[in-house]
């Protein structure tokens, strides 16, 4: 592992005579206490792996051979991912900022300009009011205006979303003013009069105006275009819609790019100058491929550059809105930092969302992924980039921090100063050549320059990357969360979105780049490691799936597949299945979490075990035999409100068939048949000590499964299982068990 240079080269002031201090930086508590129990835990998995060899060598049937090789690949993979995720244990840190002496140690006058990008792509699945107050949210930052640009883009081409741009480019005038003034930290003006706001004529006046605007854009979103009566009258209005039509009336289309703000020209209300604010639509042709999020990204990183070129860039999805006005320069203490900016690629916050019902059925929070895991990860080498709430030096995206990588016109090198206004027609005519769908062939873009193509998930295969070249990222987690997002409120949702999370990943896991190899060598076998826990999520599949039928078909078949509870290799499966998730508990809780959020947080590990997980690494090999193919689907941020209702009361959202749906039906009806056929051998009084531990496997997926059970029998609201899938899984179920009973085992 390489050593990380000093991260608080401004901390010496504290003792007088330097500068004041931007950040600290200090281990996590229990720094000492995890080695010595993986020690502890790694004898015990020896033991376990003694175990399964010598019941294997005594394997005296075929079927028994099977069942207990199974059993090792299962255990073997659990064993795999346990250690990728001590990575995450060895030395996590927690980090300290203090933005209010970033004004301090430079200039206001000299602080780096900031280039906002905002990607957007269904305005049906993303409600343009949304994506909005997003951009409204950060263009009211505490920080220089006129050095905030927002880039939209728009990979819809949607005239409902320049639309409802131009009309938050009208609100914003009358907005920012507004929270300059009166200094407010929801600076999105959704949550702001959701809020329990100071109610003021001022203040009553702005929320008027934005519900005015709303109402304008709801509406046109509803009918499917925009009424003549808003843009009437508005000569430039229509001269954009009536360049957007003849752009847009073809399936290929070219770049479209709309200056709605103009920093050196708008001013609000107050006489203060304007953010710009960006519309750019890039070109598209149906025989190129366009490389979904990671094509749009780099679309606006050439844009800009041609535009404006930042030093310093922001990407946000679309549904996060900023939720501190000072986190630009809570940012601002890492990548300004003389000591650390050189080799800084990027300073990642944690992706927190706003409206997670009590418990957190769905494990919306994800608090392992984007808070314990990059806490552990940050004291190695950096955390991973997560797609949202990154501020990059753009000097990143162009080489490594001692080999600038020089793209094929200077006019996008990230030191190219901008020296004409952003509507000058040849800014303009640049931005277009730039954003057109061609421009990519035969260059380095996607490969060596920008984010990086070759999985869905560009995230995380683009701070991989980014790290292997040498450079280095910081996780910064406030108090008070700088964004707040969406989660999916409906299940089918949120597995669709980790199935296409388990595709990218495995993309990049079985790639030439894949952490597991190339990764080790480039960045040490903690960093490697740790990646590849994350390129190797689905194969959860393996175990999981294996242990939610295996040990039950072979339970309703009176076949004892682990110890006994008087063998004294039982208390090695007792300690390995406590320690695990004992060491689980207290990671979840010491971050934050509750022990029922930790219990709904492991029962949806097991369902996406058999949904996502599973349906994802089928869906991977099938697209890596050339069978099939998988595309990016938009996961939707449109609000229903009977959903809404029942997810608040943590009722599970099922209401259309799905394939995954089976699986996980199937599953919670196999172990409910299995265990009730254990109960009923005990209330006869037959001695099942040698199928303890398959009777606790069953009970505890029974506990696992009330929600689906309820669904299938106890509910008759929409949202309960559809009688379709109901009876396929039992069908499959019926099926299983007869096909198990002609099994000799």
């Amino acid at each position: 592992m390489e050593d990380r240079p000093k991260e608080s080269g401004t901390t010496k002031a504290s003792t007088g005579g330097g500068p004041p201090p931007l950040h600290t930086v200090k281990p996590m508590g229990l720094t000492i206490f995890n080695p010595m129990f993986a020690t502890v835990y790694a004898l015990a998995i020896l033991a376990l792996f003694y175990h399964h060899a010598k019941t294997l060598l005594c394997s005296t049937t075929l079927v028994s051979f099977s069942i207990n090789l199974t059993l090792s690949l299962s255990d073997f993979v659990l064993t795999f991912m346990w250690i990728n995720t001590q990575t995450f244990r060895m030395c996590p840190v927690c980090r300290k900022q203090f933005p209010e002496n970033v004004e301090k140690v430079m200039k206001r006058s000299d602080f780096p300009a900031l280039d906002v990008f905002i990607c957007t792509a269904d305005p049906y699945k993303e409600p343009p009011i949304g994506v909005v107050n997003t951009a409204l949210s950060v263009m009211a930052y505490d920080y220089p205006k006129e050095k905030i640009s927002v880039y939209v883009s728009d990979d819809g081409g949607s005239a409902l979303t320049l639309f409802s741009f131009m009309e938050a480019a009208k609100f914003s005038t009358h907005w920012l003013p507004f929270c300059k003034k009166n200094n407010i930290l929801e600076r999105s003006p959704e949550a702001y009069f959701e809020s329990n706001h100071p109610c003021t004529s001022e203040s009553e006046k702005i929320e008027v105006m934005y519900k005015s605007m709303k109402a304008k854009v709801e509406n046109a979103v509803e009918k499917g275009e925009v009424d003549d009566q808003y843009i009437t009258g508005l000569d430039q209005q229509q001269e954009i819609f009536n360049k957007w039509t003849d752009n847009f009336t073809r399936q290929d289309h070219p770049a479209v790019i709309q200056v709605l703000l103009d920093a050196s020209k708008d001013k609000d209300t107050a006489g203060n100058l304007m953010p710009n604010l960006i519309y750019v639509s890039r070109g598209k042709c149906k025989a190129l491929p366009h490389h979904f999020k990671a094509g749009a990204l780099n679309a606006l990183l050439r844009v800009s550059s041609s535009m404006t070129n930042a030093p310093i860039i922001l990407t946000l999805d679309c549904d996060f809105c900023s939720n501190d006005p000072q986190t630009l320069l809570r940012a601002m203490c890492y990548l300004c930092d003389p000591a650390i900016r050189s080799t800084l690629a990027y300073v990642q916050f944690p992706q927190i969302y706003r409206g997670i019902n009590k418990n957190d059925i769905y494990c919306g929070e994800y608090k392992r992924l984007f808070v314990i895991n990059t806490m552990g990860m940050d004291g190695v080498e950096g955390p991973n980039y997560v797609g949202t709430g990154c501020f990059f030096h753009r000097r990143a995206f162009f080489g490594s921090p001692s080999s600038l990588i020089s793209p094929e016109i200077p006019e996008l090198s990230p030191d190219h100063v901008v020296d004409k206004p952003i509507q000058s027609q040849s800014v303009l005519a640049q931005a277009h050549q730039v954003a057109d769908c061609n421009y990519e062939n035969q260059t380095d873009w996607g490969s060596k320059i920008g984010f990086r193509y070759g999985s869905l998930v560009e995230d995380y295969y683009t701070g991989f990357r980014l790290q292997c070249e040498g450079w280095k990222g910081i996780f910064c987690n406030p108090e008070r969360p700088a964004f707040l997002g969406d989660v999916p409120i409906n299940l089918a949702d949120a597995l669709n979105q980790q199935k296409r999370w388990s595709i990218g990943l495995l993309e990049v896991g079985f790639s030439k780049h894949s952490p597991a190899t190339f990764g080790v060598r480039s960045k040490g076998i903690l960093m490697g490691l740790g990646y590849a826990q994350l390129a190797f999520w689905a194969i959860w599949s393996i175990p999981i799936t294996t242990y939610a039928f295996l040990p039950q078909l072979a339970l309703l078949n009176k076949v004892s597949i682990f110890p006994k509870v008087s063998d004294p290799w039982f208390f090695l499966y007792a300690f390995l299945f406590l320690g695990a998730y004992g060491q689980d508990c207290l990671d979840f809780v010491l971050a934050g979490g509750s022990v029922q959020r930790w219990w709904n947080d492991q029962r949806f590990w097991h369902i996406r075990g058999v949904t996502c997980y599973l349906f994802g690494s089928i869906e991977f090999f099938l697209k890596f035999l050339g069978i099939s193919a998988s595309g990016f689907t938009v996961t939707s941020k449109a609000v229903d409100a009977e959903q809404s209702k029942r997810y608040e009361q943590g009722i599970f959202e099922f209401g259309v068939h799905s394939p995954m749906f089976v699986s996980l039906t199937l599953a919670a009806i196999i172990n409910l048949i299995s265990f009730s056929q254990g109960l009923v051998e005990v209330f006869r009084g037959n001695n099942l000590e040698g199928l303890f531990v398959q009777m606790f496997i069953s009970g505890f997926a029974v506990v696992n499964s009330w929600p689906i059970y309820e669904a299938i029998a106890l509910r008759n609201d929409k949202g309960k299982m559809p009688i379709k899938t109901t009876i396929m899984a039992t069908l499959l179920a019926g099926a299983f068990y007869a096909a198990s009973s002609f099994i000799c085992w």
